[in-house]
């Protein structure tokens, strides 16, 4: 496929605004999605990582592609490749995010970059998420998004990926059909691979509904700070391979000297996320 890169990299600056209020509803549904319990008065330091589903972008039905994602070409540059995903990601932390404030998303388009991976033309977009409300900086946020083409069966097929190593530290997670359905929800994420499984199937070849990447990040800070007894300061994160809501998913994690090192894997499958945690 042509791509003009120039005509992409147009897009560099690019930038996107939109504010939401942190409502309580909004952190009792995201605890409940997760397990986990907390505070829901006015004022009360909100659950980490819920900044994922604040000020996500909206867009009418009629003006999403086939596979449920906004059609391209809006604050996103319009990438002629048909596979949209979320490959990883760094966050910083400067001050917990509060039940009632109003938060502020600004979306700055970094850089677009192509590369020629085993299956054909890769596009990376990065963009710069920058939260605040008006008590100030909450979170600086690096998002890299990579589209890819439609598998056309003459790709080489990979080579088999080696087993995700065993860690000190461990906790399986339940990928069914419900959690995916809810964390969609919570985020207006309405890209089909994660509740659509004939579309999964027959239109993108893939076995099962996909675990969304922003979850397994959720669920390995979540399991981070669980560790530690509080949130990371830094959290950075790089999707690998993906994971099916038939396999289930097991949380790793390993002290270093810089943090923790955590990742996750389907039982007996390779790395599926990898991840960094520091205070």
């Amino acid at each position: 496929m042509n791509i003009d890169l120039d005509h992409l990299r147009s897009w560099i600056g690019h930038e996107e605004t939109r504010s939401e209020v942190l409502m309580p509803t909004l952190v009792e549904r995201f605890n409940a999605t997760f397990d986990r319990d907390g505070p829901l008065d006015e004022g009360a330091e909100a659950p980490p990582m819920i900044h994922l589903c604040l000020c996500q972008p909206v867009a009418p039905s009629a003006a999403l592609g086939p596979d449920g994602h906004p059609a391209r070409g809006g604050f996103l540059p319009p990438v002629p490749l048909p596979r949209r995903m979320w490959a990883g990601g760094e966050m910083t932390f400067h001050a917990p995010l509060c039940i009632g404030d109003t938060v502020t998303r600004r979306s700055v388009i970094e850089d677009v970059a192509l590369k020629t991976g085993r299956s054909g033309d890769l596009c990376f977009v990065t963009v710069r998420h920058h939260f605040n409300s008006d008590s100030g900086d909450l979170i600086t946020e690096r998002q890299d998004i990579v589209y890819r083409g439609a598998p056309t069966g003459t790709a080489k097929p990979p080579s088999p990926a080696a087993t995700a190593p065993a860690a000190p530290h461990n906790r399986n997670i339940a990928t069914t059909p419900t959690l995916l359905f809810r964390y969609s929800a919570l985020t207006f994420n309405g890209h089909r691979i994660h509740y659509d499984r004939p579309y999964c199937q027959e239109d993108e070849g893939y076995p099962g509904l996909v675990v969304h990447g922003p979850m397994q990040a959720t669920l390995l800070a979540q399991f981070a700070a669980d560790l530690r007894g509080a949130a990371p300061a830094r959290f950075s994160f790089r999707s690998l391979s993906p994971v099916y809501d038939t396999q289930g998913l097991g949380l790793r994690a390993a002290e270093t000297e810089a943090g923790i090192s955590l990742w996750t894997a389907a039982p007996g499958g390779p790395v599926a996320m990898e991840a960094q945690a520091q205070w």
